[in-house]
């Protein structure tokens, strides 16, 4: 067995085909269907239930795969660690964040990191935060920007908070709990709402919420994007809660702060041992972390 042949393997199962695995490689497909029939053999059990229309793993294939991406890992980060020794930070870089992400600027920081360190291959992916955080802790990503509820702990990661913040109602200026001040989870439960899908842990962030107060809800839109559940919120279907920076955004809504509101926590998650590229964008997302506050707490300052 060789590394050669656990990436072709781990590409066939990512892409769940042996074509675009080939390409992926920058191979030929009957090469890489060759070493991955050697690796079977030498490992002796089939890793691939194979059919016309795709390709799955076998329960061998899914005991095979969390090792094998852990073992490419290793081998990218002895590179890594070498490079960075002679004073070269390179490799690759991926940052994965959720969809509603207002307390930091990653477009900026990718931007600044690149010009840093260009020889530095940087991918950017956005998800659900259950699937983000799993991500980082396969090593299929480096960091991840996530929202959790407060009750919810991050197993085996690093982390850095960089917002606790409450959710706001968003809906149409001209609903009748627009004109009022404030609402209660109360109010919003007997409308019609926007939440994302259940089980997510933007979606529980809220359960959790309606929970405590005793009041049940019955969602009647399920969305995995905040660009979905604004525009569904601006067609008049339903109300939605977003946090309040987000909700900015969203010009030409009614905001409507909730009293019991629900909260949510953002955090910049890491692997317990981050590559070197890794460690320089971290330390950049900390600078600009510690450079928000500090211009906070001299705005609140000068107010005292």
């Amino acid at each position: 067995m060789n590394l050669r042949q656990i990436a072709y393997a781990v590409a066939v199962a990512e892409e769940e085909n042996f074509t675009r695995a080939a390409e992926r490689c920058h191979t030929v497909q009957s090469a890489l269907s060759h070493q991955i029939a050697r690796l079977e053999e030498e490992l002796g059990a089939q890793l691939f239930e194979r059919s016309s229309r795709r390709v799955r793993l076998t329960p061998a294939g899914h005991a095979f795969l969390p090792a094998a991406r852990q073992l490419l890992h290793s081998e990218q980060r002895i590179r890594d660690e070498v490079a960075a020794a002679t004073g070269q930070i390179r490799g690759s870089l991926v940052v994965g964040l959720i969809s509603a992400l207002t307390v930091v600027d990653t477009v900026d920081l990718l931007g600044r990191f690149n010009t840093l360190h260009p020889r530095v291959d940087v991918r950017l992916a956005s998800g659900m935060s259950e699937n983000l955080l799993v991500d980082v802790r396969e090593h299929r990503s480096d960091v991840a920007f996530v929202g959790l509820w407060p009750g919810e702990r991050i197993e085996g990661l690093n982390t850095l908070l960089l917002a606790d913040e409450a959710l706001v109602a968003v809906m149409l200026p001209d609903h009748p709990l627009a004109q009022g001040g404030k609402v209660s989870l109360r109010d919003l439960s007997v409308q019609r709402c926007v939440d994302y899908r259940a089980g997510s842990g933007a979606r529980r962030q809220t359960d959790e919420a309606y929970a405590a107060a005793g009041h049940a809800r019955h969602v009647h839109f399920e969305v995995d994007h905040a660009t979905l559940l604004e525009r569904i919120v601006r067609r008049g279907l339903a109300i939605g809660m977003v946090p309040a920076e987000t909700a900015v955004g969203m010009q030409g809504l009614a905001i409507v702060p909730v009293c019991d509101a629900p909260r949510r926590r953002v955090y910049c998650v890491w692997a317990q041992h981050p590559t070197p590229a890794a460690i320089a964008f971290i330390d950049m997302v900390k600078t600009q972390t510690a450079a928000v506050r500090d211009a906070l707490q001299t705005r609140m300052a000068e107010h005292v």
